[in-house]
């Protein structure tokens, strides 16, 4: 698998949520770093280039930008403030 980001990441896989404006869309994290993440979706169709990433699994509610998408997966960075 092509790494498209700087920092090491980690592989897994858990269950998130993209949540934006009114509506919220499942996903599936399969690997995530200090900076970012790549998101499993069922359809890229809606989705916005800022949104919050939920973890529910690890308390994680994350502001998120999207730097690249392709087939069913998206890369996400983390906006720190």
């Amino acid at each position: 698998m092509e790494e498209h980001g700087a920092a090491p990441r980690r592989r897994l896989l858990k269950s998130g949520r993209i949540s934006f404006g009114d509506g919220a869309i499942d996903c599936t994290v399969r690997n995530l770093s200090e900076t970012g993440a790549a998101l499993e979706v069922t359809s890229r169709a809606g989705i916005p280039e800022d949104f919050t990433l939920l973890i529910e699994a690890d308390h994680t509610h994350v502001p998120c930008h999207v730097v690249w998408r392709k087939w069913a997966r998206i890369g996400v960075h983390f906006v720190r403030t």
